[in-house]
């Protein structure tokens, strides 16, 4: 086998399909039909399912997956490690981010002091839930991922810290308070923010004993901000995912800290710094050093 029949099973298990890898790739889509049964051929099994309208990657097909992820990565290592010994800065980064919190707030301060000092390096950005990013480390899909702290199954680099606050219509009787408790939400209407959020915030209510009133579920933040911009609903939300202008926005929406304070870490996960690629530890400093000047919004009424 070869790294590029490797590169391809790669690239057509992410695209779930022939055509999206090779436009992807910038090769034919043959090639890359052929790379596939070649590979299936060396390794006599069948590492895809060829339907209709996309191509499934089979049981053993997701296994080997893994593999040729780790491999490919460590290939990309040793490329890194021989580029830095000649003086070059070249090669790939691939990361994965969440919301609003790494996506807008941490990605463009860090990337901006990254592409100032290796210009060279090709930086691959996936986007997704905080669960999916996870997963994607594990599986070697990304080099990096930012996440929730603390997870012990990776190596981990703390960036910013802040807390969840709740989300009130200014008019809300909740609104002039200088903080709310849990107990206090459980019997207002609750938008429970999808995409990561809720992880926080139901197991948060489910410790106290208590069960939010959901009247809504919602994944995109312009909807939940919507919603509570009526008076339709509250809603508990990490500080840093707000929007920067979130009172020039929103002017009918207030931000109240939880009682007792409820503080989020967020950094960066790996499976092994110490075996990662120079590209990618040069991220982690960058990003730690980057993070620094990173406050949380604030709660200005």
């Amino acid at each position: 086998m070869t790294f590029t029949q490797l590169d391809i099973f790669v690239m057509v298990a992410e695209m779930r399909g022939f055509t999206l890898a090779a436009l992807r790739l910038g090769i034919s889509q043959s090639a890359v039909s052929h790379a596939i049964r070649a590979l299936e051929t060396e390794l006599s099994v069948q590492l895809v399912e060829r339907q209709q309208s996309a191509v499934e990657v089979t049981e053993l097909g997701r296994r080997l997956l893994v593999r040729a992820r780790e491999i490919l990565g460590l290939a990309e290592a040793m490329r890194q490690d021989a580029a830095v010994a000649r003086g070059l800065n070249q090669g790939l980064i691939r990361i994965g981010s969440f919301g609003p919190t790494s996506s807008l707030k941490l990605l463009p301060a860090i990337l901006r002091a990254y592409r100032a000092r290796y210009p060279g390096i090709e930086v691959q950005i996936d986007e997704g839930p905080d669960a999916a990013v996870i997963q994607w480390v594990a599986d070697r899909r990304v080099d990096v991922g930012f996440a929730v702290l603390p997870d012990e199954r990776f190596d981990t680099v703390p960036l910013v810290e802040d807390q969840l606050v709740a989300l009130l219509q200014r008019d809300h009787p909740l609104a002039a308070r200088r903080s709310v408790g849990l107990h206090e939400l459980v019997d207002q209407p609750f938008i429970m923010p999808e995409q990561g959020c809720s992880a926080l915030v139901e197991p948060l209510f489910a410790q106290a004993g208590l069960a939010p009133r959901v009247r809504y579920r919602m994944s995109q933040m312009v909807t939940v901000l919507g919603l509570v911009d009526t008076g339709d609903g509250i809603t508990v939300m990490p500080e840093l995912a707000l929007p920067d202008a979130l009172h020039e926005t929103h002017p009918r929406i207030v931000a109240r800290p939880l009682r007792p304070m409820v503080k989020r870490r967020v950094g960066l996960v790996f499976r092994s710094l110490a075996q990662a690629s120079p590209a990618v530890q040069a991220f982690a400093e960058i990003a730690r050093m980057a993070a620094r000047d990173l406050a949380p919004v604030g709660l200005a009424a």
